[in-house]
């Protein structure tokens, strides 16, 4: 479960993680509560995390073309010392008791626009680290450790926000980044797998489309991965209307809804992890699963067997995301990967500002358990016809029986006309 730790490159760069995610959610809580407090407005934190998103939407094929033509540790000092200048320039003026809506703004903003270049940096470093044996063990981890911060770092903010203040828990972040950096710092260059670059030249954005739309492997992996972020993900939408206005049981069910979820992603990061491999198989059914889950809770008669879902609903949507990322890193040939990690990242977290307010409106004509459901049947539908494709495409067909008294699914070679008529 843990075999890329043994790589010391990868150990620096995990450690640093470890320490710089808790400080990434830490200025999530403390960002959306001091525009709430400044604003009194939910309308204004909507527009502070549409505005972290939308260089993503805006630039995220560009930055993929950077990052084919740069050495990656390099571009990751800058990147995550930018996004360190950033969270301490918004803790100074919120120390000093100059900050204003705006500054909130545009430092969201930035952090958007390093994190065009930031993530496909980073998750195609990966492969550079570890090498492709131990490719999907890394990813894996790599989710479990932002799943891990995601149960440790609002928690320590809510703490620092209470005790000692907002403009501490930026603080806290900001300095955060140092232990990536100083990981970054200590690796051994010569440890490092060799990555062919691309070089600078005209139409590279165009070329790594053309690859995409080449690769119906890649391409219908990205197409499932938009469906189910869109539409399948928006549960800040759904918990926190279950929580209210289903259940009448307040923030504190919220916040149980959101750790039960917490933990299911982290021990489907770990699952994935001890796997090993990224078939493809395994993406469908998780898909399938997750869309079923879904829809099951979206008719969940009491409040615990509703939270009881979550982990579930919480670990197959782990499943899908840290199988379609190492998949795609895999298949992808290194020259190419940081365009096509950064399509598949724009598609992903920008399908999150579309899929909101269609979840919202859906939420608030037909009721909160109808938008669940219309996102798990959509999640379902889309799995199974892309799974169909995918199949056919690869000659495919669907084989159902028992192996030792257990039901056994799986897709075989579909046989030729010519391997029958030899039969024959």
């Amino acid at each position: 479960m843990f075999s890329s730790l043994r790589v010391r490159n990868y150990r620096l760069f995990f450690a640093g993680q470890v320490v710089s995610n808790i400080g990434t959610w830490m200025q999530r809580i403390a960002q959306d509560w001091l525009v709430l407090s400044l604003t009194g407005s939910a309308t204004a934190v909507g527009v502070t995390t549409a505005l972290q998103f939308l260089p993503m939407l805006l630039f995220g094929l560009y930055g993929g073309v950077l990052v084919d033509r740069l050495p990656r540790r390099p571009t990751l000092l800058f990147t995550q010392t930018s996004m360190a200048v950033t969270g301490i320039a918004l803790a100074v003026l919120t120390l000093s008791g100059h900050v204003q809506v705006w500054h909130v703004y545009v430092a969201a903003f930035a952090v958007g626009l390093a994190t065009v270049v930031d993530n496909p940096a980073r998750q195609s470093f990966v492969s550079e680290m570890v090498g492709p044996d131990q490719l999907q063990n890394a990813v894996s981890l790599n989710s479990a450790n932002f799943q891990s911060a995601r149960l440790v770092g609002p928690a320590v903010a809510g703490l620092m926000i209470t005790g000692v203040g907002t403009g501490w828990a930026f603080m806290a972040n900001g300095l955060s980044f140092a232990a990536p950096i100083a990981g970054l710092l200590l690796m051994r260059g010569r440890d490092l797998h060799a990555v062919k670059r691309a070089p600078r030249g005209k139409g590279q954005l165009r070329e790594g489309l053309h690859y995409v739309a080449g690769r119906p492997d890649l391409i219908w992996t990205i197409a499932l991965v938009g469906f189910i972020g869109t539409f399948g993900f928006n549960f800040p939408v759904y918990l926190s209307a279950f929580a209210d206005d289903v259940f009448h049981a307040g923030a504190g069910s919220y916040s149980l809804f959101n750790t039960l979820m917490a933990v299911g992603s982290l021990a489907g990061a770990l699952l994935a992890a001890r796997r090993g491999t990224a078939r493809m198989r395994v993406l469908i059914v998780a898909a399938v699963a997750f869309g079923v889950f879904e829809i099951v809770a979206a008719g969940a008669p009491s409040l615990w067997l509703f939270a009881l879902l979550m982990a579930p609903i919480g670990m197959f949507g782990m499943t899908v995301n840290v199988t379609a990322n190492t998949s795609i890193q895999m298949s992808t040939d290194p020259a190419m990967r940081g365009r096509v990690l950064a399509l598949y990242m724009m598609v992903f977290l920008g399908g999150a500002p579309v899929g909101a307010p269609i979840a919202g409106w859906v939420t608030d004509a037909y009721g909160v358990r109808a938008g669940l459901a219309v996102g798990g049947v959509i999640s379902f539908v889309a799995a199974a016809a892309i799974g169909l494709v995918l199949a056919r495409v690869g000659n495919l067909r669907l084989s159902v029986g028992w192996n030792c008294g257990h039901p056994h699914v799986r897709f075989v070679p579909r046989e030729t006309r010519e391997q029958l008529a030899a039969a024959a």
